[in-house]
This record gives C-alpha cells, sequence and structure tokens, in this order.
C-alpha cells in the first residue's frame, strides 16, 4: 500500500486497526479488477483510505455508503460517542464533512464516491459487487438488515468483508458474528481473515441459499 496514504489511514478517525486495514487492502485489491467495491458504513473515512487506495491502484471504484448520522451505539450516552461529531446547528451527529476531508486529503476523489442515505434503501436498487463491505450499525437490527440487502449483491466469485466479528462474546457484540455464521449457512466460503475481520468468497458455480 502507498505509505503515504497508509499513514493517512491510521491517522483518521475510526475503528479500524492498521493490520485489518491491511488485510482489506488486499482484499480490495483482488477484487477491485472485477467490478465495483461497496462498503457499508463510512464514518469519517478510515476504511475508505484502505479500499480506496486499492481501488486507485487498479483502476477500480469505491462506493461508500452511509447515512452519517451515526448509528445506535454512536448516539449521546452510548459507548462510541464522539462530541465533536455533533452539528450545533441540529444537535445530530453528521460525520459526512469528515468524510469529505478525508477523500480529499488522500486524493481519492476521483475514485472514492460518498453514497449518502439509508443502506437498505439503496440496495434495493443496486446492482452486483465484486466485494461487499459490511461495517456499518452494529445493533441486530441494523446488522442483519445490511446482510439480508447486501450479501445477494455479491457477485458470483465475488467477496463478502464483515468487521468486528468476535467468536468470544467478552471481546465484543454479537451481531456480526452472527451475519458472518449466516453466510457461512448461505453457501460463502471462508476466505481470509485478520483479527476481528472475516473475508468470504461466494462460490462462482453454487448457488447461495437465500
Amino acid at each position: 500500500m502507498n505509505p503515504e496514504l497508509a499513514a493517512l489511514a491510521q491517522q483518521v478517525k475510526g475503528f479500524m486497526p492498521h493490520t485489518e486495514g491491511l488485510a482489506l487492502y488486499r482484499t480490495a485489491v483482488e477484487a477491485a479488477p472485477r467490478g465495483p467495491l461497496v462498503e457499508i458504513g463510512s464514518y469519517c473515512g478510515k476504511s475508505a483510505v484502505y479500499l480506496g487506495a486499492a481501488a486507485a491502484q487498479v483502476g477500480g471504484v469505491l462506493f461508500t455508503i452511509d447515512h452519517h448520522r451515526g448509528s445506535e451505539e454512536m448516539q449521546a450516552g452510548w459507548e462510541h460517542h464522539d462530541a465533536d461529531m455533533v452539528d450545533p446547528r441540529t444537535g445530530r451527529m453528521d460525520s459526512l464533512p469528515l468524510l469529505r476531508q478525508t477523500i480529499e486529503r488522500a486524493g481519492l476523489e476521483d475514485t472514492v464516491v460518498p453514497v449518502v442515505g439509508d443502506s437498505v434503501t439503496i440496495a434495493a436498487h443496486w446492482g452486483d459487487a465484486a466485494l461487499v463491505f459490511i461495517d456499518g450499525g452494529h445493533g441486530e437490527a441494523p446488522t442483519h438488515a445490511d446482510y439480508e440487502a447486501w450479501s445477494p449483491r455479491v457477485m458470483p466469485g465475488g467477496l463478502l468483508a464483515i468487521h468486528d466479528v468476535f467468536p468470544d462474546p467478552a471481546d465484543g457484540g454479537r451481531p456480526p458474528y452472527e451475519i458472518w455464521l449466516r453466510a457461512l449457512d448461505d453457501g460463502f466460503t471462508e476466505h481470509a481473515a485478520e483479527g476481528s475481520l472475516r473475508i468470504l468468497g461466494r462460490p462462482i458455480t453454487a448457488a447461495a441459499q437465500w
């Protein structure tokens, strides 16, 4: 990965450890020549730098999707709330300005396309993707909704990445782990893993059971 982009990615506010980010980058380099990359959960653009760097390297494109109002765990009174992300005009969270700044600083404005809105609504009007990375809201309802909306969009031979998969409940929340299990049941196969990042492949010939 470009050293300057790697350094920038580590500076951006977010929850992606660098080793996992590099694994995501390698996965995106593999997938991007086959079709578009889709990220669910942009926040401030940390993982978008890893994915966007890969897309730029091979002439691909990343669509990064988020409503930018913060997931449940980012609201006031919750563990991951950041008061600096609150728009003083509305009192609501708004991470979109920081995402735009990150993409600009990374020089990836021609490669990374922000899509603002509800991921399930957007998925209903989307085509196939070579890589879908699910890292949006981690509550039970949004996590499973993202999986149900986006896993069918992974093209045959494409890849599905899920962040914050913790087999041990003591290490983290259950919903990402639950959708990883669902993906295996649906016919995806294990492709790679790094930390809490899991990469699964959709077989080219075997139909997944959605």
